[in-house]
């Protein structure tokens, strides 16, 4: 027998937490819940520091099966709880920027071509998967793929009028508030900006949009270092960034300077992490087999260098490609292995920025002189 969500829910919320004494429901503990034939599955959305988690995930099991059916089988996913960061600096109009943002986090890479584009939009869909609200920004601004992959290439953002101001309205779709100047240019139009037009269009996007409540704000970066990087860093205070590399000698030279670039003086945004793409080809046909086309291992032993951890492995498969070029991204499939690399790398980034926001004090708005070099 197949249950409503109603029914789990209200199920569900007999269930305490003995730390807080409050119920699962009012914590808003409750994420991703699904309801099939004889299975219920769903994610537990607690403090990793919480003793009680693996009594809490019992309780759960146990009244679903004693106040619903004995033959439900329940999977239960334990998602570290998002931790704020705050972030409350003014403007010089005295507005808040993003004042209902938790966590920004910027994907960086050091050179084109390693799908940082890519991991970000699964990424993000992955970490909406576990019952964030999440948003993603296009900074590519040269090279925006986000509408393609994903499926809202024929979309316009809408604008609306908040305290008597024009705001643009970000797309949604899969779960997720999207902004891209793709949705304001046609694909087959080349972008011939200089700078100073680059970096206005992208403070727009962050100032003079409504984003609304989020736990996470994904920036999808573009690839180097330069001016965009800059105004993503002087127009908010980002929570921490992660780079993204194939294990290729030439790319973890350039993946080098991009942690460089994020720890300079006057920057310093916590790197919590590498993202190894493309880590091994594995055919089709042969799911079981490993291919190491680009080099083995080789962010892993610069990650270890660095001592900065390695998030996560990806591999080379053709199912990431075509899922892209469809506008379905891999992530929404968790039944994948592909699918499953992303989801399991969300849970990864999930609990390094509970860690940095545990132990580091929340980042500032970089004040850079803009004929200054940063020195990365």
């Amino acid at each position: 027998m197949k249950y409503s969500i109603d029914d789990v829910l209200k199920t569900l919320s007999t269930v305490k937490d003995p730390e807080t004494g409050k119920d699962l429901i009012s914590l808003n503990a409750i994420g991703s819940l699904s309801s099939e034939e004889n299975k219920i599955t769903f994610s537990l959305n607690l403090s990793k520091s919480n003793p009680f988690i693996k009594s809490i995930e019992k309780a759960c099991v146990k009244v679903i099966n004693s106040e619903l059916s004995k033959d439900i089988n329940v999977k239960i996913t334990t998602v570290p709880k998002i931790e704020t960061q705050k972030i409350t600096f003014g403007r010089t109009d005295d507005q808040k920027v993003l004042p209902g943002v938790k966590n920004i986090l910027a994907v960086a890479s050091g050179k084109g071509g390693v799908g940082k584009s890519t991991v970000s939009v699964n990424l993000a869909i992955a970490l909406a998967k576990t019952g964030a609200k999440v948003g993603l920004l296009d900074a590519d601004v040269y090279g925006p793929s986000i509408p393609k992959m994903m499926g809202v290439e024929d979309e316009r953002p809408s604008v609306k009028k908040m305290n008597g101001k024009d705001v643009i309205i970000p797309i949604e779709k899969h779960g997720i508030k999207m902004l891209s100047i793709g949705f304001f240019v046609k694909p087959e139009d080349a972008l011939i900006w200089r700078g100073a037009m680059a970096t206005s269009a992208v403070n727009q996007f962050v100032k003079d949009t409504d984003w609304g409540d989020l736990d996470y704000f994904v920036i999808d970066l573009p690839p180097g270092t330069g001016d965009i990087h800059l105004t993503i860093v002087q127009a908010m205070p980002v929570t921490a960034a992660v780079i993204v590399s194939t294990p290729q000698q030439v790319a973890l030279a350039d993946a080098l300077r991009g942690v460089s670039m994020f720890r300079a003086e006057k920057i310093e945004v916590p790197v919590i992490g590498f993202i190894e793409n493309m880590s091994w080809f594995t055919p089709k046909e042969l799911p079981d087999s490993k291919y190491y086309i680009f080099g083995k291992d080789g962010l892993k032993e610069l990650a270890e260098r660095m001592e900065i951890p390695l998030l996560g492995q990806i591999p080379l498969v053709q199912g990431i490609r075509e899922s892209g070029d469809k506008g379905t991204p891999i992530a929404l499939d968790k039944s994948s292995p592909e699918g499953k690399a992303f989801n399991k790398l969300a849970g990864n980034i999930a609990e390094k920025i509970e860690e940095r926001n545990a132990k580091l004090d929340p980042t500032k708005k970089v004040e850079i002189d803009p004929n200054a070099s940063c020195g990365a």
